[in-house]
Formats: structure tokens, sequence, C-alpha cells
């Protein structure tokens, strides 16, 4: 004979399942031993079974717990401008290749000057083949024209007049630069330091 009382719910431990005499099975959030008998905490209520009425306990195993979920991926960085990667792979400031570049060919890589000058920062060809880079790649061009401004910069490094001799060289060529111990006194090349440091200045002043 069974014995239902109404008990409070109890957090369960482990729930069983527990074949009877009579043949019915039952589950149980919760077993509890009371004597001689059982106190089986169910879905419904608490019922008590004498022991001698449970043929089999079985235990059942709890689920593991979800796995918590994976943190979202991280957005992809964006992809760094040519130019700006140029830049930052010479360890210019980007103003600084952007300003050469736009006075040189106005961002233009089918640029072509009356000289052979090729691409976007303006590369004779045998310079770049000294540099090891192809001008008429758009990024090898500009990776040519800031590692040749940094190597002119470092060149120039001591000089109290740095910037202006690394510019006048990349325009008029290091020879000219050393032989007049700074900027040569041509119209083209003194026009080209002054329109390079405008507008870098300008693009410096710009709010970030």
């Amino acid at each position: 004979m069974l014995t239902l009382l109404v008990w409070p719910a109890v957090p369960a431990l482990a729930a069983e399942v527990l074949l009877l005499a009579n043949g019915f099975t039952l589950r149980a959030e919760r077993v509890e031993a009371v004597g001689a008998a059982l106190r089986l905490q169910t879905a419904t209520g608490t019922v008590e079974i004498p022991l001698a009425h449970v043929v089999e306990r079985e235990t059942i195993a709890e689920p593991p717990p979800p796995a918590p979920a994976p943190p979202p991926a991280p957005a992809p960085a964006p992809a760094l401008d040519p130019l700006e990667a140029a830049a930052r792979k010479a360890g210019l400031p980007p103003e600084f290749l952007k300003s050469v570049a736009r006075i040189e060919s106005a961002f233009r890589q089918d640029a072509i000057s009356p000289k052979g000058a090729i691409g976007v920062m303006q590369l004779m060809p045998a310079t770049a083949r000294d540099l090891g880079v192809d001008p008429h790649d758009h990024e090898q061009n500009l990776e040519g024209g800031a590692r040749l401004l940094r190597d002119l910069l470092l060149r120039y490094q001591n000089e109290p007049d740095q910037v202006r001799r690394a510019l006048a060289a990349y325009n008029a060529g290091a020879g000219a630069v050393d032989r007049y111990k700074g900027t040569p006194p041509y119209a083209e090349t003194q026009s080209y330091v002054e329109k390079v440091l405008a507008e870098y200045h300008r693009l410096r002043a710009r709010p970030r």
C-alpha cells in the first residue's frame, strides 16, 4: 500500500528510478531512507514506500551542465591602407609618406615623369632596382618610396635640417644635397621641399 504525502519541494541530489514489486517504476528526484521505508521526492510530491516493495534501484546519471557559449570571435581588424601600411613598415609617420606621395604624383600609380620616374612615389627604374621593388606594382612602389625616405632621414639624422635634406635628396639626389651641404639651389627642389612640408603640417593639424 502506498502512502502519498505532500511535502515541500526538496532540491534534487541524484535522481533514481525504482522498480517496484507490482511491476511499476517510479522516478524520484531524491531518495531518503526513513527506517524501513524510502521517502521519494517526485515531481508531484513526496511518497513513502516500504523497502520490501522496492525490487531494484537505478541511479540516473545527471547530464553534464551545458558547455558555456564560446566568446564571440573578435571582429577582424580593418586592413591598413597600403600607403599607411608602407609608412608603418618603414617607421615613418603616415602623414609624411602621404605628403610626399601627394606632391610627387597626386597618388597616381600610372604617373610617369618626363625623366622616367614611375608610379605614386615616382621611383626611377635604377632606384627601384636598388631597392628590390617593382615600381609598376602599387604596393611595392609605396614600400620602395617609404624605405628610400627612411634611409635618407637616417643619412641626415645628425643635421639640423634633417627633414629638408632628406626631401631634397629624394627629389634631386643625395649627391646634390651633399655637394651643396643642404637643399640645392634648384627652384624645382626648393619648391618641392616647401610643398611637402606644408602638406605634412596641414595633415598633422587635422583633428584626429
